[in-house]
């Protein structure tokens, strides 16, 4: 995880990572690689769905050759589909714990290195419409409290398969529009609860997903040209109140500084600074508070990665076939 914050955090400062380094850290990711697939948090460690989340989008990041081939698409495929329960859930690790950020880190990679496949996910559309509450927020398992961080995995994960059109997109936007809270400017993670800087993503990352939906319903005239939440307010909660002195990013004024924090609140900054109303992920509206040199660069808004990585890894994977899933006998 370390690396992928810390990575991604400089691509959207727009801070090169030099050669030497890039490669320095391909290698590192290798040692994390598991013989049976996946990747752990560190070398020898279990094999975990969000470390292989993390370790994936940060080679998609550095985005060299070396990064791309270092990955054993067919031994993640059939790792993950010993992580597959029944219902279409996923374990975060064989005999792991079951929630709905296993999900989204299974189907990002997935669609990310293009070994995506219907039995791969069977049943899991269902499983993720289970989980979302009588609030309209995603939780973590069927039954639990909505959540920001859970419902962002829960959207993006049905955006992943093509089936977000079966959730309950009314009442996720009003309990996602109401999760900005109107002194501070940032975002809560749950009713009730105080804002965090790392919410910025986790809350305001919807947004760009919902406006699509809401764009493909009779209701596209009414959509403003600006996300669904106050841009500005973010920006200037997450400038003001959640910059350290010294450098990084925080929570809220009196915590302290570290690599997680950093990487979402500049994510959600990234996000509050780019609109666009088309698939055209590069072709956006600025609304940059302050100094023009605070623009970042765009960050997509499923993978969290920025666009140019992106679209540069589903180059490149696409062109490549789609390991099939082992047979029962295989396994």
């Amino acid at each position: 995880w370390l690396v992928y914050w810390i990575v991604h955090s400089l691509e959207l400062l727009d801070q090169p990572i030099s050669e030497e380094e890039k490669s320095a850290l391909v290698q590192f990711l290798g040692k994390c690689q598991d013989p049976d697939g996946g990747f752990a948090g560190g070398p020898g460690q279990v094999p975990h769905l969000a470390p292989t989340y993390a370790a994936v989008n940060s080679l998609v990041i550095i985005g060299t050759e070396e990064a791309y081939q270092v990955i054993d698409r067919e031994k993640m495929v059939a790792w993950m589909d010993r992580l597959r329960c029944d219902d279409g859930a996923f374990t975060m690790h064989v005999d792991g714990e079951l929630d709905i950020r296993g999900v989204y880190c299974a189907l990002s990679t997935a669609r990310l290195l293009n070994i995506y496949s219907p039995e791969l996910f069977h049943n899991t559309d269902q499983w993720l419409l289970r989980c979302q509450s009588y609030e309209g927020g995603f939780g973590g398992v069927p039954g639990m409290e909505a959540h920001g961080g859970y419902s962002f995995c829960g959207l993006a994960a049905l955006i992943l398969m093509g089936k977000e059109k079966l959730c309950n997109l009314d009442t996720l936007l009003l309990w996602g529009v109401n999760r900005q809270m109107r002194l501070e400017g940032g975002f809560q993670g749950r009713t009730n609860k105080l804002v965090d800087g790392c919410y910025s993503f986790w809350q305001g990352g919807l947004f760009p997903l919902l406006h699509k939906m809401v764009a493909e319903t009779g209701d596209k005239n009414s959509l403003p040209n600006q996300w669904l939440f106050d841009q500005t307010a973010l920006q200037e909660y997450l400038l003001i109140c959640c910059q350290d002195l010294r450098g990084g990013l925080i929570d809220k004024p009196g915590k302290s500084r570290d690599f997680y924090h950093t990487c979402y609140t500049l994510s959600g900054l990234a996000l509050a600074q780019h609109f666009s109303n088309s698939n055209n992920l590069n072709n956006d509206a600025l609304s940059v508070l302050g100094d023009p040199k605070n623009l970042l660069v765009p960050t997509h808004p499923v993978y969290n990665v920025c666009v140019p990585a992106a679209v540069e890894a589903n180059t490149y994977f696409d062109k490549l076939p789609v390991p099939r899933v082992p047979t029962s006998q295989e396994k």
